[in-house]
């Protein structure tokens, strides 16, 4: 299990020098500052702050679906291609929290230990801590970072709940949705969250019974969907042996060519910001919502609607009144 505290004197570190070791690529750094951002330390908005106007070039790639499809693998398989190509490549794997420490679990970090030694890559592994949508509250964050630290292209693999999993459409430039063959549920690709997102399906270990069957299905439903600019790409892939894995990274580079063509990247950048802007404005209101409530008031509300006496909606009323 990865947890990402630090202890106190990490506090002690000048902001200035931590700024220059991420500029420098220095991986100790990184990981520290995106330690901060996580942990709402009180240094983490000085930090942003001095990062933002360096960042806006690295490309994102969100790679989502069900469980036991074999995001990570691909992921690695897919980092490996780009570094042939010397593209210098950010992870960030979003993994379930641990009930008790709210710590990342180190599946996804064991998966990808063969690209661990190489300068050009940077892994980490960041716990939900309880967000919902498949995303880290703080992956926005992390990705700035990774992305001032000069990391091109940057991989964002999300926890794999299935369809709850829409975040990362907001978070990503290209969303890629990884299907599998007997999971037995052939509908998912069919469910409405993940059919929206994918600007790419991958069918991966294709070298499975009902592999065909799979690609044909999501294909099928794609010709049910009105018509785009973008006909999302189905691909095959067995991640495990890299077969299919160039063709992947080929359909992720025309969706960057097809959305510079058609301005739609700036679109993006923007929703990006104002989903950002919004989580932000979110928690600082109802931060100081919470402040203005007196214990004995929260505790007397939440009694009486844990008693059915009240219901949420007017609890709801009587805090927001008072």
């Amino acid at each position: 299990m990865i947890d990402h505290h630090f202890n106190a004197t990490m506090n002690t570190e000048p902001l200035s020098n931590l700024i220059q070791g991420i500029l420098e690529k220095d991986k100790r750094a990184l990981a520290r500052a995106i330690s901060l951002v996580e942990n709402q330390d009180a240094q983490a908005d000085g930090l942003l702050t001095a990062l933002y106007g360096r960042t806006g070039q690295a490309y994102l790639v969100g790679i989502t679906g069900a469980p036991g499809t074999g995001k990570s693998t691909l992921v690695n398989q897919i980092a490996r291609r780009y570094r042939t190509q010397g593209t210098r490549v950010g992870i960030l794997a979003v993994d379930p929290s641990s009930p008790f420490t709210g710590g990342a679990l180190l599946g996804d970090r064991i998966r990808m230990q063969d690209l661990a030694g190489d300068p050009g890559v940077f892994i980490r592994s960041m716990a939900t801590r309880g967000a919902l949508g498949g995303l880290s509250a703080a992956t926005f964050d992390a990705a700035l970072i990774l992305d001032a630290a000069g990391y091109e292209t940057i991989l964002i693999e999300t926890v794999g709940a299935g369809q709850n999993e829409v975040d990362i459409a907001r978070l990503a430039d290209t969303v890629i949705v990884v299907e599998a063959p007997g999971l037995g549920d052939e509908v998912q690709a069919g469910k409405a969250g993940l059919a929206e997102i994918a600007d790419i399906w991958v069918v991966n270990k294709a070298d499975r019974e009902g592999a065909d069957r799979t690609a044909s299905l999501i294909e099928a439903m794609l010709e049910l969907a009105p018509p785009a600019d973008w006909l999302p790409p189905v691909c095959k892939t067995v991640a495990t042996l890299g077969n299919g894995v160039d063709e992947v990274v080929t359909q992720i580079e025309r969706h960057r060519q097809y959305l510079h063509a058609h301005h739609k990247r700036q679109i993006k950048v923007k929703i990006r910001a104002e989903q950002r802007l919004k989580e932000q404005l979110q928690a600082a209101l109802l931060e100081r919502c919470l402040a203005k409530i007196e214990p004995e008031q929260w505790q007397n509300i939440l009694d009486r609607l844990v008693a059915r006496q009240i219901t949420p909606h007017h609890a709801l009323s009587m805090l927001i009144e008072n």
